[in-house]
């Protein structure tokens, strides 16, 4: 006998379609409710930024975004993002990957498109999110496709020693990408990842992986690299926002200075980041930041224990994760350099925390584009002028421009971000070569 269907009763007769979408609609709600039942398995309460139900920013209160079919619905009606001026014609330097391949001496920075960095510091060769393929997206048939081809292909590149990956969107860590990279001649790289992205590694195949937290530090031969907060969020569907962490990094040759006390317990942050004047002492949760009770007796747990774990959280909570299976038997003392990453970012008093707990960069790289429009994006992504201050905050000698003219993942023109950047760094009075606009491949040294 036919096993019955979902048409079909138990003895085999039909059953009326209108008495199945009450069942399916009962049997959604249990989904529902199972899905919102379950606690992240990163849920710390000695932990602010870890909830029951994700992760959270550090300084902001309310929505990350807003209606995203609101901001749609502009975009149609208003023709947005208008064309570039240059047709997408953007200028693209061919790098000397001969040298780039040979070079571990020279400390250097190459921009290769949207967030994706070649550093190579202390002879070892660092990539940022790296992002290589067509589209910014799980298929590369839809999703938001490149205007400018990556100046160097996973074959061109050099031996990469350590992937840095900022966030889990898809136009910062792509599959096919970390994939080739994990292939790659002599051995796969190291990945360095936010909390929960390990997971997603393993999914695909990748093992050489260690994730951090927020301020946790872990080292490879030369190099001291800690995980730091920004604001941002994270999600590859809509169905886990919050779940991974999110972040910047800081890499600093071992002859550099060492970090000063972490400004301020991560219980002190909460308070004033849930409780604005007025405040109810409860972080809101619309538009998706998850909530959590920051009530004033448990903010002074919170703090107490954070307090008491200070040590282990910065000192003993260190990972070391060996040497690189790269050889470095040619590498040589390298001068002190330290730069910062920033990955994707609204502004926020995080960056006031990273300069006064490092002291400040030779080099920061910072976001300049996808910043309109500023009631949908600021809170998650930078403009030009924020990207100043953020130069500023974390006392950076020097700043890079990234994550703009390659994805139109916004209003803005693809070509605005760099006359806007050069309007904010003349109003902040600075020098022009203080934030360079780099053109896609080109190399600078340092």
């Amino acid at each position: 006998m036919a096993a019955p269907s979902l048409a079909t009763g138990a003895n085999g007769t039909d059953l009326p379609r209108r008495r199945l979408w009450p069942a399916f609609g009962l049997g959604a709600l249990a989904l529902l409710a199972v899905a919102c039942s379950t606690t992240s398995k990163y849920y710390d309460p000695a932990d602010p930024h870890r909830t029951r139900t994700g992760f959270r920013n550090n300084y902001l209160a309310g929505p990350i975004g807003g209606s995203f079919v609101k901001w749609q619905w502009e975009r149609i009606i208003q023709g947005l993002p208008k064309p570039p001026a240059n047709g997408y014609d953007f200028p693209v330097v061919t790098p000397d990957v001969a040298w780039l391949q040979a070079n571990r001496s020279e400390t250097t920075a190459t921009w290769i498109g949207h967030a994706t960095m070649l550093l190579q510091v202390a002879g070892v060769n660092i990539i940022t999110d790296p992002m290589l393929s067509e589209r910014a997206f799980t298929v590369q048939f839809i999703g938001p496709k490149r205007k400018v081809a990556p100046a160097l292909t996973a074959a061109q590149l050099p031996h990469i020693d350590v992937v840095l990956i900022s966030h889990n969107h898809y136009d910062h860590l792509d599959r096919d990408t970390v994939s080739a990279l994990n292939a790659q001649p002599g051995g796969p790289p190291l990945f360095l990842v936010p909390l929960g992205v390990k997971d997603w590694m393993a999914g695909v195949g990748i093992t050489n992986v260690r994730e951090l937290d927020w301020w946790q530090q872990t080292t490879v031969p030369g190099l001291l690299i800690d995980f730091v907060p920004v604001q941002h969020w994270s999600a590859r569907s809509p169905f886990d926002r919050f779940e991974t962490l999110w972040g910047g990094w800081v890499v600093r040759t071992a002859g550099t200075a060492p970090a000063a006390t972490m400004p301020a317990s991560a219980a002190d942050r909460v308070t004033s980041a849930a409780t604005p004047s007025g405040g109810t002492g409860r972080q809101q949760s619309s538009g998706g930041q998850p909530g959590r009770d920051v009530s004033q007796q448990a903010i002074a747990e919170s703090r107490q224990a954070v307090n008491r774990r200070q040590q282990e959280t910065y000192g003993a909570r260190q990972v070391e994760i060996g040497r690189l299976g790269a050889d470095k038997s040619t590498q040589h003392a390298a001068k002190p350099f330290a730069f910062f990453f920033a990955g994707d970012t609204g502004y926020s008093k995080d960056f006031s925390d990273i300069g006064a707990r490092y002291g400040g960069f030779d080099l920061a790289m910072l976001p300049i584009g996808a910043y309109e429009p500023r009631w949908f994006m600021k809170a998650q992504h930078v403009d030009p002028a924020e990207a100043v201050q953020i130069m500023q905050d974390v006392h950076a000698k020097q700043a890079i421009a990234i994550h703009w003219g390659t994805f139109e993942l916004s209003d803005e023109s693809l070509d605005a971000p760099p006359a806007a950047l050069a309007a904010a760094v003349k109003a902040a009075g600075l020098a022009a070569d203080r934030f360079t606009v780099l053109k896609h491949g080109q190399m600078q040294r340092f």
